[in-house]
């Protein structure tokens, strides 16, 4: 008789950003990581970095995925990474995605959030970022 391994489903918070009420890339989002066998938490709209580091704590949550298109994420993506830290969670992968301009990338990954996706972007490409850099992130 083998012994079936259980391994933890990966739980992601996809949450939406201040006033961008632009839902549909984080609903696509939603789907395309549940259908890879992630647990997924949908923040819906208007969610503020206090919000969102709560929920990561109350949901124990793995990754946060942020979507944002209104310009505002060199502003809000790193105040959810230090919202998050903030509350002594340090294991917890943050990745963003949206209207970002390459230029401002390594800004965002100085302030802990990486991918950075912009529009295009396909899905697996997404997923596998995740599925590698949890990894790392959990190590740490």
């Amino acid at each position: 008789m083998s012994q079936k391994v259980q391994t933890k489903r990966i739980r992601i918070l996809v949450s939406k950003l201040g006033l961008d009420g632009h839902d549909r890339g984080a609903l696509v989002l939603c789907r395309a990581f549940r259908d890879a066998g992630m647990e997924v938490i949908y923040s819906g709209l208007f969610a503020t970095p206090e919000r969102i580091a709560q929920i990561v704590e109350d949901e124990d949550i793995d990754v946060v995925a942020l979507s944002l298109l209104n310009g505002a994420h060199l502003t809000l993506f790193p105040r959810v990474a230090r919202a998050i830290k903030d509350k002594g969670i340090n294991d917890v992968l943050v990745i963003g995605g949206g209207v970002i301009p390459e230029d401002d990338k390594p800004a965002l990954e100085k302030g802990g959030v990486m991918g950075n996706f912009g529009p295009g972007t396909p899905l697996q490409s997404i997923i596998d970022f995740i599925q590698t850099n949890l990894t790392k992130t959990k190590k740490n």
